[in-house]
């Protein structure tokens, strides 16, 4: 257990030293001047000359990638080239909203993706099998930009329930958090609890097929005492790696869901950051969201094998 720990340890550092490559790379072969976003378009040469000496962007890409990789890898991100503030410190300012709104949006799609899709496999070839099953691929069709303004409309403009965009921290006010991330965790979730629906069902019925829950039957269980006890754990495992594998989506839709709502989180300051041309910005926020892919599926191989301890990592 332990030596399989250390390897998929060792494959993370070879992942994580790759992707910082792909991420320093594809920043750089961004177009346009990072001077500008430095010091206006109004600057002369001279002067963005002495702007690319300052900051190191007149050395030799590999220079630039080693000494970011060193920096990176006792926690300097760098400075923002915009505000000249340390990167690490806008990502711990922005990090908890995007945390807040991928917890909330994971909450969403359990809550209701697990039940439907259970409830989907029990009335297997019904009608409301039929319907949950049509409500699935219509969310997941719908794209996230679309859903949180059609939210929007709904929710905000013509019911009034809720406020249409903003953010105020928990710890200032908790009803007015948890008021303002009910439809950004709507939008995201909604798709989310689509692909679990499809998965719960198809995992369930297969599970539900097995030799073992036939026994459990004539020994007189009810049909729910086989569900949850015999049918449900074995079915969640397969449930678990979609979810693993959403974690890179559901921060991916971060990106666009809190520009709908102008959250200021992680996503939102990457776009900013692109649109800006801060590489340092850019560099740190897809970093991090790397990392936390990489931890999540980690994590989620950790959950088989105490799922299911046949399993090995």
């Amino acid at each position: 257990m332990v030596r399989m720990l250390l390897s998929r340890l060792s494959q993370i550092a070879t992942v994580v030293l790759l992707v910082c490559a792909t991420i320093f790379v594809l920043t750089n072969m961004l177009p346009g001047d990072p001077t500008v976003t430095i010091l206006g378009e109004q600057a002369s040469a001279e002067q963005r000359a002495i702007a690319r000496e300052q900051h190191g962007l007149d050395l030799p890409a590999p220079v630039r990638f080693v000494r970011w990789l060193k920096n990176a890898a006792t926690g300097d991100l760098g400075r923002s080239l915009r505000s000249n503030e340390p990167v690490a410190r806008m990502l711990a300012d922005r990090i908890p909203v995007t945390l807040e709104l991928t917890a909330l949006s994971i909450l969403v799609a359990i809550v209701i993706g697990l039940p439907a899709g259970i409830i989907a496999a029990r009335a297997r070839g019904s009608f409301l099998d039929v319907l949950v099953s049509i409500a699935a691929m219509t969310s997941v069709a719908i794209p996230y930009f679309w859903m949180g303004i059609l939210l929007i409309m709904l929710f905000a403009l013509k019911l009034s329930w809720l406020p249409p965009s903003g953010y105020i921290p928990f710890l200032t006010d908790p009803i007015g958090n948890l008021t303002r991330m009910i439809l950004p965790a709507l939008t995201i979730g909604t798709a989310f609890a689509a692909l679990i629906m499809r998965q719960t069902r198809a995992s369930l019925l297969q599970v539900m097929s097995q030799d073992y829950i036939r026994s459990a039957r004539a020994k007189g269980l009810s049909e729910s005492a086989v569900l949850i006890r015999h049918g449900l754990r074995n079915a969640l495992i397969p449930v678990l790696t979609v979810i693993g594998l959403q974690i890179g989506a559901l921060l991916g839709g971060a990106v666009v869901t809190e520009t709908v709502f102008s959250l200021p989180g992680l996503g939102r300051m990457m776009v900013e950051g692109i649109f800006q041309r801060d590489f340092p910005v850019i560099q740190g926020a897809i970093l991090f969201i790397v990392l936390c892919v990489i931890v999540v599926n980690l994590l989620t191989d950790l959950l088989y094998a105490w799922l299911d301890p046949r399993i090995s990592l």
